[in-house]
Parts: structure tokens; sequence; C-alpha cells
């Protein structure tokens, strides 16, 4: 199932979670005097790892919690109560909520490691994009395409091209990805891009600096993660390619 098809349907996915275990203990209830408490606990299971590996917390722990009520209600003595007598009874309704647990955290771990995967496949296709661009467009649109590419990247307000070396005091981008000013590491993961200033990405040409993008990012905080920052100066450096012997950038 796509995210979109989850985020679409998460109500109906949540009441399933909670309904399916209700069910499936039900079904396991007429077959009780065959099964033992331990092999209706591993079948109860299943239901709780499927409602978690999609990996909404919401779903997760709710279909832990209905599994270990549901075994309670329909497969432990005495029938059809919410009282559990037997010590194991109780370490296996235990059991069926930390499984529902860990499988969420799981299950989020992987649909960010995932997320993360398409962010980088999506800063490689804008440059590649971006190589057809200069190949074929002209100096004129090519400031303009990056810094599109630049802002989308980022998230930030806007992003706009200048000439020149930038201000001393503004924070600076550097290829490592971090964000620098009077000698500090900004930590814009966790603290964001400046709001009150433009923070920058020098473009040189040799030794010598072009040029550079300017980023503003005034109406909300933007707290990139640690490839944003360098895909975006990997994206400005491409300013460079069009005329790399003489070191100028269109514009």
């Amino acid at each position: 199932m796509s995210d979109d098809w989850m985020a679409a349907h998460r109500g109906v996915l949540r009441w399933a979670a909670v309904g399916l275990p209700v069910l499936l203990a039900a079904v396991l209830a007429l077959l009780r005097d065959q099964l033992t408490p331990s092999t209706a606990a591993l079948v109860m299971v299943l239901a709780v790892v499927g409602a978690s590996a999609t990996g909404d917390t919401v779903a997760g722990v709710a279909s832990a919690v209905s599994a270990a009520v549901a075994f309670d209600f329909f497969l432990t003595v005495p029938y059809y109560s919410l009282s559990i007598y037997e010590r194991d009874d109780v370490e296996l309704a235990i059991v069926l909520v930390v499984v529902g647990l860990a499988v969420t955290e799981l299950a989020l771990w992987g649909h960010r490691q995932q997320a993360v995967a398409r962010e980088r496949s999506g800063y490689i296709d804008g440059v590649l994009g971006l190589s057809d661009v200069i190949a074929t467009g002209s100096d004129a649109a090519l400031p303009r395409t990056i810094g599109a590419a630049i802002t989308q990247v980022l998230g930030v307000d806007r992003v706009a091209w200048m000439r020149g070396e930038p201000s001393p005091n503004a924070p600076v981008v550097g290829r490592d990805g971090a964000v620098h000013v009077d000698g500090r590491n900004l930590r814009v993961d966790r603290r964001g891009l400046p709001t009150d200033l433009v923070t920058v990405i020098p473009v040189s040409g040799g030794d010598l600096v072009i040029g550079h993008f300017t980023l503003v990012a005034a109406t909300r905080v933007v707290r990139p993660g640690r490839d944003q920052p360098r895909a975006a100066v990997l994206l400005a450096e491409q300013m460079t390619r069009r005329e790399p012997s003489t070191g100028r950038a269109p514009g």
C-alpha cells in the first residue's frame, strides 16, 4: 500500500486495526478446546503485526491493546470476562502489547528510511535535470531554474541569484552542508535556518567567488536534514558549468 492510499484511508485502517483482533479472537474461541493459549496468542500476534506494519502508530497501538483485551475476553479463563487468573495468560497478554509496539517502531523506522531514499533520489533527479537545462537552455533562464530547484530542496520561501561576494556577516552554507556564521555552526537541522538573516550559498569559479544564491526563510522555521543543504550546494555549483574555462556565470 502506498503512503497516499494509507493517508486517504487512515480512519478505516485504524478501525480495522481495532476490529480485526476482536473478530479473530471470537473465531479462535470456537476452537479453544483444540488450541492452547500460547497457540492462540501466536495467531493473534499476526493481526497485531499486520496493523503495526503499516507504520501508523495509532493503528499499531490500537491493534495491540485490542488484541490483548480480546485475548483476555475470549481465550482465557474465566471466559467472556476481563479477569485473568493464570499468570501465563497475563504474560501472553502483555507480550501481545509489547510485540505491537515493537513492530510499530520498526515499521516507522522503515518508512523513514524509505522517505530519506526518495528525497535523495529526488535530489539526484534534480541535478540531472539541470544538466539538460545547462546544455540546452538560455543563460538568462539558468539562475531562475537553479533557484527554483534549491527552493524545492530546502523548502525556503525564495531563492535569488546575486553577482559578487556575499555579505561577510551572512550565514554561509558550506560544501559539507553545514551552515556557519562568525565561525559558529548553526545546527540548522535542530534550530532551523535563520529567519532574521539571509543565508547564502557562494559559488566560486576557480579561486574567485563569482556570485551567490540568497536563501530567505522568513515565514516559518525550516529545518533541513543532513543531505538537503549539500544537495543545494551541488545545485548552486551548476552555475559554473556553462563557462568553466573563464569562471563566468550566466545571469
